[in-house]
């Protein structure tokens, strides 16, 4: 609901599914933006008074009275105390109204409003799981919630959270060891002083069933205390036997609300059980000629996914299966010396734990040109358990004509992880007996695969695990300097000690090898804006990163792994990978300042990025650039017509790329792998009536190539989607979602060597919300 103060402000005090009236009701999409799951609503607004209720606080200024506003004024860090506008970085933070109105039910789901962020899939790591692209870096390790770095493997839900939070660009100086394309931030939904019930129940088709309850219940005066749980259960649209199943549950309760000293704690679990989807295999340019005297039935194909149904799926619905859980405590606990100066302390002890058995469909070997697909079985059991804890001051200070915004912190952290593997009996990766019984069902037809053939091979726990450690200990400063009216000038430097340690799984003699590194690894940026007017500015900045060896804590497709090269040697050559960006770019904020829009221009360098030479060792001479530019758009066009999304171009080019033997140097001028050049996103909502609203979004991803050697790829594809949602009364609000709206055959991650990743068709979601 958009209504006008008695200043005459006009402010949205909405909720997308049920528009409250109430006087005191806290916006849904603006007044918890920047809230973590152990925050508190004071953190995210006290830069006034700290004694404002937080049942009280001001919402983001829009103009209009439709029911839709994404535009968001400022993110959740507060190494970031600008707002966005003023901010020298490109950053979207994607609204609930967004979340909510594209009815996403995954971090996945999310992220595809976002141009510019392609999805690897990654082969014995994480297969199905997220791994983002950011500007063409792998960001699976530099995904945070409520800033606390989430590791481990899993595919993340969406039931906790209020925002998500986008930073392009090296994020050494922001997050320590990252990707140079970005970072993510989750932001969790957190208690507020006010009761308030709400509830989805969304129903669709390929048997999609889904629930989320979310309530918020006032003890006391300063107290609160906040639940949100979900259990979802779909197959895919368009594809057979795969499943997805979850539920989850996160308990918040919160002292001290709209006072100087607050106390927060959290807890969030959630477990999934899915029969995973195989994907499809390329249609392999190589040719491995078999001796037997079974005929080829069709020649090597240009690298894309072999044409086959969309419901083709080549796995065993009695073997497969893929079990996620994830388990974490936040404790946060603020002081508020003065509005000019603020403490806060937060700790979090976390366990995600996967545990798979997912069929591969591998074309390694050339089987699919004699009609057959291997079912090589990929295998995890893996535990990463993490304790991390930060501390930070943060305020204001006048210096001479000079006013300072800063953040000071330290941070220490332990993340540990053990992986494990099953033995699976899948027979030979060459079919030798062909498909059928007579291979054991190890091998199936390229065009006719059954998944519920009668697979009975022998599974065991192989119980010889990796083991890998990381102990980081860093502190940080940041600092936004307002010099006059017209310039501001936002600099940061951080320093991290990081200690790196990996165990490796036992050999044929029992032997088990320990390999160690420790590393400084120092990164700042710097940025400059220029505001001509209020709504405008003009920005130039400048930052690094570094990658070290073992970053990824063996939880992804590591591309500096801790460990030794072919001859054994692991010195130098381990160094972590330094990054370089540029960007510059113009902000601005039209239409009485409801509609943000941003453009930049940027280039990012890796001059030492780990390769392997001739000879087959390693060593960091690796050169890469990346460079582009970005259109962004968010907020109210008019009263009723709200968008949101951006175009991304980008130009990647691998300048030295290594290679063993005769491949040295034959992926040189290439792309990068899983760097589309071209990325679209719009999604957008109209108010046709007071209580009825329009909406749709269009995609666009460009070819996007799978590998280093160009050999494996996807196509490109536009998406579209369709929504309408009738607001019956204050307490009942009907949605309508239809996801791929014409039903269009893409593929949505590319792996380097063996299979795409099938889209889901066409989807159906009738949603009821409730809140009282």
């Amino acid at each position: 609901m958009i209504h006008k103060t008695k200043e005459g402000r006009i402010v949205s005090t909405a909720v997308v599914v049920s528009r409250s009236k109430r006087k005191h009701a806290v916006p849904r999409l603006t007044g918890a933006v920047g809230m973590a799951v152990a925050a508190t609503p004071v953190a995210a607004q006290s830069a006034g008074s700290a004694t404002v209720a937080a049942a009280e606080l001001p919402a983001v200024t829009v103009s209009g009275t439709g029911d839709s506003n994404f535009k968001v004024d400022s993110t959740s860090s507060i190494k970031n105390p600008d707002k966005l506008l003023d901010t020298p970085r490109s950053i979207t933070v994607i609204p609930q109204e967004v979340i909510q109105s594209t009815a996403s039910a995954s971090l996945t789901d999310v992220l595809r409003t976002v141009p510019g962020i392609a999805f690897g899939a990654g082969e014995g790591g994480n297969p199905v799981g997220d791994r983002p692209f950011i500007r063409g870096y792998d960001a699976q390790a530099s995904t945070f919630l409520d800033g606390f770095r989430d590791i481990g493997s899993q595919s993340r839900e969406i039931f906790n959270v209020e925002t998500v939070e986008v930073t392009k660009g090296p994020a050494g100086a922001y997050d320590g060891r990252g990707s140079a394309g970005g970072s993510i931030n989750i932001t969790s939904k957190a208690p507020r002083l006010e009761n308030f019930a709400e509830g989805n129940v969304s129903l669709g088709n390929a048997d999609y069933k889904r629930a989320t309850a979310d309530g918020n219940w006032k003890f006391s005066d300063h107290g609160a205390f906040r639940l949100n749980a979900m259990v979802h259960d779909q197959d895919v649209p368009g594809r057979d036997v795969a499943n997805q199943s979850r539920w989850g549950i996160a308990p918040t309760v919160a002292f001290g609300l709209g006072t100087d000293t607050r106390l927060t704690l959290a807890y969030y679990h959630m477990q999934s059980n899915d029969i995973p989807d195989t994907g499809i295999p390329y249609n392999n340019p190589t040719f491995n000629r078999r001796s037997d005297s079974i005929a080829r039935t069709s020649f090597a194909g240009d690298g894309s996914p072999i044409s086959v149904p969309r419901n083709t799926y080549y796995g065993l619905a009695n073997r497969d299966f893929r079990k996620d859980q994830t388990d974490m405590g936040t404790i946060r606990f603020e002081h508020d010396f003065s509005p000019a100066l603020k403490f806060r302390n937060q700790t979090r002890v976390a366990r995600t734990h996967q545990d798979f058995i997912w069929t591969q469909p591998d074309d390694s070997q050339g089987n699919i040109y004699y009609g057959m697909v291997w079912r090589r079985a990929n295998t995890r059991v893996s535990t990463v358990n993490t304790v991390a804890n930060q501390t930070d001051l943060s305020g204001t200070v006048q210096t001479g004509f000079a006013k300072h915004k800063y953040a000071f912190g330290i941070e220490f952290a332990q993340e540990k992880s053990e992986n494990d593997s099953y033995n699976v009996a899948t027979g030979s990766n060459r079919c030798p007996s062909g498909p059928g019984a007579a291979g054991g069902y190890n091998c199936t037809t390229l065009l006719n695969p059954n998944p519920f053939d009668p697979w009975s091979g022998a599974i065991s726990r192989a119980n010889n695990p990796t083991n890998s450690k990381t102990n980081t200990a860093a502190v940080y400063l940041f600092d936004s300097v307002e010099l006059g009216k017209h310039w501001l000038v936002n600099g940061g430097i951080r320093y991290d000690r990081y200690d790196a340690n990996f165990t490796s799984a036992a050999d044929s003699k029992g032997v088990r090898t320990d390999f160690g590194r420790t590393d400084n690894l120092f990164n700042y940026q710097l940025g400059i804006v220029f505001k001509p007017v209020e709504t405008v500015s003009l920005y130039a900045s400048f930052g690094t990163s570094s990658t070290p060896a073992g970053s990824f804590l063996t939880q992804g497709s590591d591309g500096n792994a801790l460990g030794p090269d072919r001859s054994g040697n692991i010195g130098a050559m381990l160094a972590p990978e330094k990054n370089r960006a540029y960007e510059v770019g113009a902000k601005w904020e039209p239409l009485q300042r409801r509609l943000a829009l941003t453009a930049a221009l940027f280039r990012i360098d890796t001059t030492n990025a780990r390769i392997t030479l001739q000879d087959g060792t390693a060593a960091m001479a690796g050169d890469k650039r990346v460079q582009g530019f970005e259109l962004g758009f968010s907020g109210n066009v008019t009263n009723d017509w709200a968008v949101f999304g951006g175009y991304t171009h980008l130009k990647s080019e691998l300048r030295n790329a290594g290679g063993a033997g005769a491949a040295f140097g034959l992926a040189n001028g290439t792309s990068f792998p899983n760097t589309p050049d071209d990325s679209f996103s719009l999604w957008t909502t109209y108010q046709v009536l007071p209580k009825f609203t329009l909406g749709g979004g269009a995609y666009y991803v460009s070819k996007i190539w799978g590998n280093e050697s160009t050999n494996k790829w996807v196509p490109s594809y536009w998406r579209f989607d369709a929504m309408a949602s009738y607001r019956v009364n204050k307490n009942l609000a009907l949605q309508l979602n239809v996801q791929n709206l014409t039903d269009k055959v893409y593929y949505s991650q590319a792996y380097a060597s063996h299979y795409a990743t099938m889209a889901p068709g066409r989807a159906f979601i009738f949603s009821a919300n409730v809140r009282f």
